[in-house]
């Protein structure tokens, strides 16, 4: 018998054997806030799990992971964060730097990644506030001065549920 007949022999009594029923623990669910932020003039949904800054996750009642700052590049490495442009003041939603295209398995982006280090924006003259849409909004503010952009090491995990497709996350039903 060749050698990976009998290995997938071998494998599939232990794939149906994590497929029984005896493994199954019944239907659960867990209940996220959902968030909204800008992509390129869109908005997006989203949910938070993992905040690498103390402080932070106690804010949002999430888990502190430390080890998500190692996600930032080292000098001459590439990283797998992406920006999260966040509003101090609160006086508007978040802007992310990438989205999935489309939500989904079926996703063409490479730019993605539910991995966001954060950068605060601040208005210099909140009376000169307005909303900003993308990304290329809030570094055309940081340029003419109108806002300040403090690059933090706090990384957060906050995958995208629903992209500017609208459709939405289906996971296994």
């Amino acid at each position: 018998m060749p050698r990976s007949l009998a290995l997938t022999l071998a494998t599939v009594p232990l794939l149906v054997g994590c497929a029984s029923p005896i493994f199954d623990v019944g239907r659960t669910e867990t209940a996220l806030p959902l968030s909204r932020a800008w992509f390129d003039g869109r908005q997006v949904e989203y949910i938070t799990t993992d905040v690498s800054d103390l402080a932070m996750a106690q804010m949002l009642g999430v888990n502190h992971v430390p080890r998500l700052a190692d996600a930032l590049a080292a000098p001459g490495r590439k990283s797998v964060v992406e920006r999260v442009y966040k509003f101090g003041g609160g006086e508007q939603i978040s802007v992310f730097q990438s989205a999935p295209s489309p939500t989904g398995a079926a996703n063409t982006s490479r730019a993605y990644s539910p991995l966001w280090q954060v950068v605060m924006v601040r208005w210099l003259q909140p009376a000169a506030g307005r909303e900003l849409r993308s990304e290329e909004q809030v570094l055309a503010a940081a340029e003419q001065r109108l806002v300040a952009l403090d690059v933090t090491t706090t990384v957060v995990n906050c995958p995208v549920t629903r992209s500017v497709d609208g459709r939405p996350l289906l996971g296994v039903r």
